[in-house]
């Protein structure tokens, strides 16, 4: 994504003129950024001691809904997981318009519906608080949800996929493999290192004085050991253990029940189809093409993902509109009354952003002396800027990367 600069300059004889200096200064002569107006309604001003307050809520809501706006979208990338190369496609505003971020930005207008501009500054900061705070409050309750889903997940996979020694055996043997409703016979499952298959097969029949002869079988192995079944007299079993355990042979404590190999399937089943439904993506890696396409065609994407792509659009939304609230109430507490500045957005190059915000000082030093001299960027003791740059134009910045990696 990218980074916007959202700046403000009084008015000089009309806002058009601003603009076209601007213009001149960044674009034209030397491609510093490329800019568009931004567009801010004729909000209601109130009182200078409002204001003034209002500046410093402004700031404090502003982090919080960059914080809440972050969060979704972070977990918008977790809950794709491995198909995170679909996660800034699902970062849109505006919702059913799917205006990627940065369009949104460039061509930002104000929402009238959502935050009516007859309302004072207080009220509409207010009703962007309390719809960010929803969406805040939401977002962890549904996380934590989710996760407690996907953990227990987790636990019934590992159970599934890990070493001989600890994993379930429900889907590797069947029923067949056992002696049941004997009241003498037993079948024991014994893990045995691939590199004592050999000792296995000799020694088996004498651990014990009652182990049936040639009963051994070899159900299922992974890279390091297989799983054997040998079957005994009940009276033998401890002595068969404990060779077995002298000789380095795993006994499993394994009792054939179908009942429960039963439901733990199915458990892992329910568990499995539930997070499905949270999320479509999770396992199209392993699909093919025809598949991937019919899946994505035929179903829509889980409650979850389609709230997340509701809630950062509403989110991002609501921050933007906070810049815009921010760059009028500092343009009128710098510029005065009436209210007479243009506000633009830049979007700079990259490699030039030095030379750019010189281009800035330079054009605009004279609305405030002082501030030519200070660079936020210094540490400078005993000055606190509260980590807020500080330029002699309105000037905030708006960071659209969003996500702690590269999609």
């Amino acid at each position: 994504m990218t980074e916007f600069w959202l700046i403000s300059a009084p008015g000089e004889k009309t806002c058009q003129q601003t603009w076209d200096k601007l213009m001149v200064a960044t674009t034209r002569a030397n491609n510093l950024s490329d800019n568009n107006k931004f567009n801010i309604p004729d909000l209601k001003v109130g009182t200078l001691d409002v204001l003034v307050g209002l500046s410093d809520e402004l700031a404090k809501l502003d982090t919080f809904v960059e914080s809440v706006v972050k969060k979704v979208a972070q977990y918008m990338a977790d809950v794709l997981e491995d198909s995170r190369d679909k996660v800034q496609e699902n970062l849109l505003a505006n919702g059913g318009n799917g205006f990627d971020l940065v369009t949104y930005i460039t061509r930002f207008q104000w929402d009238m519906a959502k935050y009516p501009i007859k309302q004072s500054l207080k009220n509409i900061s207010e009703i962007i608080s309390k719809q960010a705070a929803q969406i805040d409050n939401d977002l962890k309750a549904r996380a934590s949800a989710y996760n407690n889903l996907k953990g227990n997940l987790q636990n019934l996979e590992r159970k599934n996929a890990g070493s001989l020694l600890t994993r379930s055996l429900a889907d590797i043997v069947k029923k067949e493999d056992f002696v049941l409703d004997s009241e003498y016979l037993i079948t024991m499952l014994v893990v045995v290192p691939k590199t004592s298959y050999v000792d296995w097969q000799k020694e088996y029949e004498t651990l014990a004085e009652m182990v049936v002869p040639r009963s051994t079988k070899l159900l299922f192995e992974d890279h390091d050991s297989g799983l054997f079944s040998v079957t005994l007299f009940r009276k033998a079993i401890d002595d068969f253990k404990h060779k077995a355990r002298e000789n380095k042979f795993t006994v499993r404590d394994f009792q054939y029940n179908e009942e429960e190999m039963k439901a733990d399937k199915e458990e892992m089943t329910r568990l499995s189809t539930d997070k499905k439904k949270q999320f479509m993506f999770s396992c199209l890696c392993i699909l093919s093409l025809l598949e991937t396409i019919k899946i994505l065609f035929l179903s829509t994407q889980g409650p979850l993902v389609r709230w997340l792509k509701v809630n950062f659009s509403e989110a991002f939304i609501a921050w933007i509109h906070i810049k815009a609230l921010r760059v009028f109430v500092e343009s009128v507490l710098r510029y005065g009354l009436p209210v007479n500045f243009q506000a633009m957005l830049l979007q700079p190059n990259k490699k030039n952003m030095k030379k750019l915000r010189e281009v800035l000082s330079e054009l605009y030093k004279h609305l405030d002396s002082s501030a030519a001299i200070i660079d936020a960027t210094m540490d400078i003791p005993g000055l606190n800027l509260s980590q807020q740059e500080y330029y002699p134009y309105v000037y905030y910045k708006i960071d659209c990367n969003l996500l702690d990696f590269k999609v």
